[in-house]
């Protein structure tokens, strides 16, 4: 149990968490992480490892609904949603219909736009002043598309990015493409590369994160789940968790897909639900892709790394279901074997599983929540999560500190509707 109440407690141990907790700890603060499990364990441990400037588009596209409702049919679909009864679910499904337009697409991702911009800056200078081994790479980042029509289909999009967020891509045709990424099969339609974009392992960022944010003397509780707050006058005073109360005088829950847990204490009603998603890591391939590579047709994505290789995606709505079904794996090899020359190699390293934090917008929450003074919430970066973190550490350290914000903040509120 701490007896500092002066401390900062950030309520979660993955990549948000812990950029929290650095912005934090440089700024002056003596910061706990608490997580309710292994520092780094979760979403944040197997993901593909993309800093993404060009992700801007959020899931709510017009035809999202379609898409969705096909995905509630079929296991091998890139989206699955478990038929079920949620009302949770539904509600979240019904917002997430409505902002299903150009109008609203445009909206989120003008303010996602904003948010990568920053957050790749800022993982530019933290992983060149403190030295991080985190296998960065600035590779940029290639759009493949298996017919040659879907390809073309694309233009109109990569206008799009390019006229109001100036992220256009450089289009390659399916002889021009394997010639830039031997890695690739003949006869594909076409890709278009994105240059701005890197990647990184995220198991060893987060280890350097661990490394460095304990050197700050940040301490780091695991095992230790939250499960509400003391209050008094207003502020909260201490977190209760499963292994007693951790008081402080500011607390930040970073809890990602666990953040709605804790809606009865945070005076308002977090709309987010758990997408899993998977990857499996294996050795690199004898021949292996140069660059991140996005199978855009199947939503599925290929991470080479410097010491392994990884094929990960998929977007499946089934609650906190905590088991691996081999059908949504299958789905990830079957499809690399389409597009590459050596899809994977043997032995496989680890199957793995997280729960993605997603919003109905698309749009993370990073606010103070209204039933305290003194508790803020950073959570629902849906795909993101690593691409945000810096930034949403940053914010969250300048609100804290009663600073500006680097960047407007209003899209962000737990308000929303």
């Amino acid at each position: 149990m701490s007896t500092d109440h002066d401390q900062t407690i950030v309520i979660g141990g993955g990549v948000i968490g812990a950029m929290c907790a650095w912005y934090l700890a440089k700024s002056g603060h003596h910061v706990t992480i608490l997580d309710r499990d292994r520092f780094g364990a979760a979403c944040s441990h197997g993901n593909c490892g993309y800093v993404s400037p060009s992700h801007v588009l959020p899931l709510t596209t017009p035809g999202g609904v379609r898409k969705a409702i096909r995905g509630m049919f079929s296991r091998r679909s890139p989206i699955y949603i478990k038929p079920r009864f949620s009302l949770d679910l539904w509600s979240w499904l019904w917002k997430f219909s409505r902002r299903c337009n150009e109008r609203d697409m445009l909206e989120a991702a003008q303010t996602i736009h904003l948010l990568l911009q920053s957050a790749k800056q800022l993982y530019v200078d933290l992983i060149e002043s403190e030295r991080l081994e985190c296998e960065w790479q600035a590779q940029g980042n290639l759009l493949v598309f298996q017919s040659e029509h879907e390809f073309h289909g694309f233009e109109k999009t990569n206008d799009m990015l390019a006229s109001h967020f100036d992220m256009g891509a450089r289009p390659m045709n399916g002889a021009e493409l394997v010639k830039f990424e031997p890695a690739l099969i003949e006869g594909l339609g076409g890709a278009w590369f994105y240059d701005d974009d890197c990647h990184l392992r995220p198991d060893k960022l987060m280890s350097e994160m661990r490394r460095k944010l304990t050197g700050l003397g940040v301490q780091i509780v695991e095992q230790a789940e939250v499960n509400g707050f003391v209050k008094e006058n207003g502020n909260a005073v201490a977190a209760k968790t499963s292994q007693g109360e951790f008081r402080g005088s500011r607390f930040v829950a970073a809890c990602g897909a666990w953040t709605p847990f804790l809606n009865k204490h945070f005076g308002c009603k977090i709309a987010i639900q758990p997408g899993k998603g998977y990857s499996i890591t294996m050795p690199r391939p004898k021949l292996c892709p140069s660059h991140p590579i996005i199978f855009e047709q199947h939503r599925v994505a290929i991470t080479p790394m410097n010491s392994g290789y990884r094929i990960g995606s998929t977007m499946e709505f089934s609650g906190y279901d905590a088991t691996i079904d081999e059908r949504r794996l299958s789905v990830l090899k079957d499809s690399a074997r389409l597009y590459l020359r050596e899809p994977y190699a043997d032995p496989i390293q680890e199957k793995w599983f997280g729960w993605r934090p997603m919003t109905w917008d698309s749009k993370p929450y990073i606010d103070r929540a209204p039933a305290f003074d003194n508790v803020w919430v950073a959570a629902g970066h849906n795909m993101l999560g690593l691409s945000m973190a810096t930034v949403t550490g940053k914010l969250i350290s300048e609100m804290i500190n009663g600073q500006p914000t680097h960047l407007d903040v209003q899209a962000l509120r737990l308000d929303r509707t």
